[in-house]
């Protein structure tokens, strides 16, 4: 069939308004996609349970009750862990706020004893790490309306694990005509593997993290491994932000000498877990560019609000791993991937 009269620049304008009206369309319906993406994110991990419990010999059904009964009560926890934690800690969010800036203002001022010239006025309005605070509590209120619509994503995690198990037949009646039966069986594969093994990896983070806090006297050092736990999902920038607050309340509560170790305890974990124990399983491949992860999570965070950051590389690497399981879209991969 001959090409249309389009010529390569008209096709690469059409093609990208297309794309922004897609982008538009998304941001529109963010309301709508944050709960099917947390859905086929807890689909993909309870997927693989429920196979080894079908092939132990238990039905489709029973198997499905089992996994679902696993989600509910997980989540069940999950909420009584840290529920209470996070009420308490917004309540006492503006006294924490008053405290952080008066030590900050005292900071500066024995900057200025010792010498160095500072433009007061702006640190006070533009730098004051308060903002780490309230950071924090639209991460919490954003955790909040995904678990107000915690039915409807339980619910849809239902039929995707249901649809499931009769996709692949359904992938194999369509033919080689219609889709890549190759290409859908390796894009799922890597997919599963490297959302089961970073999950794996963040809840270990997660509990190292709230039992040095513990251990050190820290207030809510279970709210604050749960959120090392979700922004483990964001290499590089979400250790950082994990730790911003964790370290300030122990700056508050327990002094310098505190906050330094709370510092040092996340430095130590966010290094032996992201860069010597993840490695080792993750395999290459399955990395994204420093640059890549921050666009990502701008870009995601600005159409999907806190869900869309959390949720910002695992969307980013299933369009790597998707790139990268056709040759001729693999150069696109490569350009999102580190420098080996």
């Amino acid at each position: 069939m001959q090409e249309s009269g389009f010529s390569r620049t008209s096709r690469t304008i059409l093609v990208s308004a297309a794309l922004v009206i897609v982008i538009a369309g998304m941001k529109q319906a963010a309301s709508l996609l944050v709960p099917f993406l947390l859905s086929v994110f807890i689909a993909m991990l309870c997927f693989p349970l429920m196979c080894r419990l079908q092939k132990k010999g238990l039905g489709e059904t029973p198997a499905l009750l089992m996994v679902m009964s696993l989600v509910i009560v997980v989540s069940l926890m999950l909420a009584l862990l840290i529920g209470s934690s996070a009420d308490d800690f917004t309540k006492n969010l503006p006294a924490y706020q008053v405290r952080i800036s008066q030590q900050w203002q005292v900071f500066i001022q024995w900057l200025m004893a010792q010498g160095v010239a500072l433009p007061t006025d702006y640190l006070s309005t533009n730098a004051d790490p308060k903002a780490a605070m309230k950071m924090v509590a639209s991460i919490l209120s954003g955790f909040g309306n995904v678990m107000a619509n915690s039915f409807l994503i339980l619910l849809t995690v239902i039929f995707i694990l249901l649809e499931a198990t009769h996709f692949s037949r359904k992938i194999e009646a369509l033919g080689g005509e219609h889709v890549d039966t190759n290409f859908a069986t390796v894009f799922a594969e890597k997919l599963r593997t490297y959302m089961g093994i970073k999950t794996w990896m963040s809840a270990i983070t997660g509990l190292l993290v709230a039992l040095w806090l513990w251990l050190l006297g820290v207030d809510y050092p279970a709210l604050w491994g749960v959120l090392a736990f979700m922004l483990n999902y964001v290499p590089n920038i979400g250790s950082i932000i994990a730790a911003v607050p964790a370290v300030l309340l122990a700056l508050i509560q327990l002094g310098t000498g505190t906050a330094f170790l709370v510092m040092a305890g996340y430095v130590m974990i966010n290094v032996i877990i992201g860069n010597v124990v993840e490695p080792k399983f993750m395999g290459k491949g399955l990395g994204l560019s420093a640059l890549v992860v921050f666009l990502s999570l701008v870009f995601w965070g600005w159409i999907l609000g806190t869900a869309g950051m959390l949720l910002s590389v695992p969307l980013t690497v299933a369009v790597k791993l998707a790139l990268d399981s056709r040759k001729e879209s693999q150069w696109l991969g490569t350009l999102l991937g580190p420098v080996e």
